[in-house]
C-alpha cells in the first residue's frame, strides 16, 4: 500500500442493489431477534440475552452500511466520517459479542459455570464488547483516521482513510485484528463444546440405554450440536471475503476490484444479522412456532365464533413444551 493510492473501485448499480438488499434483510433479521426477545420473556435465557446485544450491534452495523452504500462516497465529508465511525463501532462490537456468546457457552456447558459467577461474566462482556470498540472508534475519530477509502477495503461505505500513514495499524485495530482472532477463537471454542456434548451423550447412552426419552434427548442434542458447528462456519464464510480484499489491498493487487469479490464482501459484512435470524429464529422450533402462531392471529383478526378458542389457545402447548425443554437443557436450545 505504498506510493500513489489505486483508483477508486467503481460500484455498479446491480452491486449496490444486492448489498443494499443484504443490509435491509440484516436489519430486518436483527429487529426480529430483538422483537422475539421482547415478546416472550420465558425464552430469555442468558445465551439469548447475549444474542440480543449482538443483534443490536448488527442492527446498527446494517443501518450504517446501508447509508454508506446508498451514498457511495466519492471523497471525504462529515457524513463519511460519521458513517465510518458508526460502522466501525458496531462492526467491532459485533465481533466481540459473537466471541462472547461462544465463550459463555463454553464456560456454562463445559466448565459448568453458574450463578453469581456468570452474572459477573455478563458484566465483563458488556465492558469489553461495548467499551473496547467505543474507545478504539473515539481514538480513530479524534486522530482523524476514519475517512474515504475508495471502496478498496469497503463496498461504498467509509472506513480508514487510505491516505493515512499508519492506515495498516488502524485497519487492524478497528476490525481486522479482532476479525482474524475470531477466525481462530470461534472454531476452537465450539469444537470444545461439541466434544463435551458428545462425551456426555456417550456416557448417557452407556449407563441409561433403555431410557424411554433417550431418543428425544439424542435428537435435541444433535440439533444443538449442528447449530453450534454452524455458528463459526457462517461467521467465517461471511467474513472471509472482507479479509481477502484487505490482503489484496495490502498487496496493491488489481483483483481487489473484481466484481464478484466486491459483492461477496458487501454481503459478508452486512448479512450477519440476517444469518443470526435464520439460525436463532427460523431454525429454533420454540421461537418459530410462536412466531407463526402470532402471524396467524394477526391474519385472522376478524371476529368469528371460533376465534376465541382458536388462535389464543394455540401458543399454549408450545410455551409448555418450550419451558419443559429449557428445564432439560437450559442453554442448548437457545443456540
Amino acid at each position: 500500500m505504498g506510493g500513489q493510492p489505486p483508483p477508486a473501485t467503481e460500484l455498479l448499480p446491480s452491486e449496490r442493489a444486492v448489498v443494499l438488499l443484504s443490509c435491509a434483510l440484516s436489519a430486518f433479521g436483527s429487529g426480529l431477534l430483538v422483537a422475539t426477545h421482547a415478546l416472550w420473556p420465558d425464552l430469555r435465557s442468558r445465551a439469548r440475552r447475549l444474542l440480543l446485544f449482538l443483534s443490536l450491534a448488527d442492527l446498527l452495523s446494517a443501518a450504517s452500511y446501508f447509508y454508506g452504500v446508498l451514498q457511495d462516497f466519492s471523497g471525504p465529508s462529515w457524513d463519511c466520517v460519521l458513517q465510518g465511525a458508526l460502522s466501525t463501532f458496531a462492526n467491532t462490537s459485533s465481533f466481540f459479542w459473537t466471541v462472547a456468546i461462544a465463550l459463555y457457552l463454553y464456560l456454562s456447558i463445559v466448565r459448568a459455570a453458574r450463578g453469581p459467577r456468570t452474572d459477573r461474566l455478563l458484566w465483563a462482556f458488556h465492558v469489553v464488547s461495548w467499551g473496547v470498540p467505543l474507545a478504539i472508534t473515539v481514538a480513530a475519530v479524534i486522530l482523524k483516521k476514519i475517512g474515504y477509502d475508495a471502496s478498496d477495503v469497503s463496498v461504498g461505505w467509509c472506513w480508514i482513510d487510505l491516505e493515512a500513514e499508519d492506515r495498516l495499524l488502524w485497519m487492524l485495530l478497528t476490525g481486522k485484528l479482532w476479525e482474524m482472532l475470531a477466525y481462530v477463537t470461534l472454531p476452537v471454542l465450539y469444537l470444545l463444546v461439541r466434544k463435551h456434548i458428545n462425551r456426555a451423550h456417550a456416557a448417557l447412552s452407556e449407563y441409561r440405554p433403555i431410557l424411554c426419552n433417550s431418543h428425544r434427548l439424542q435428537r435435541g442434542t444433535s440439533v444443538a450440536d449442528k447449530k453450534l458447528v454452524l455458528i463459526p462456519l457462517i461467521f467465517i464464510c461471511l467474513r472471509v471475503w472482507s479479509t481477502v480484499r484487505f490482503v489484496l489491498t495490502l498487496c496493491d493487487s488489481p483483483a481487489v476490484q473484481a466484481p464478484v469479490l466486491v459483492v461477496l464482501h458487501g454481503i459478508g459484512n452486512t448479512f450477519q444479522g440476517g444469518a443470526n435470524c435464520i439460525m436463532f429464529v427460523l431454525c429454533t422450533h420454540a421461537v418459530r412456532t410462536r412466531l407463526f402462531s402470532l402471524c396467524c392471529c394477526c391474519c385472522s383478526s376478524q371476529p368469528s365464533a371460533q376465534s376465541p378458542a382458536g388462535p389464543p389457545g394455540a401458543p399454549a402447548p408450545s410455551k409448555t413444551r418450550a419451558s419443559q425443554e429449557s428445564r432439560q437443557t437450559p442453554e442448548l436450545p437457545s443456540t
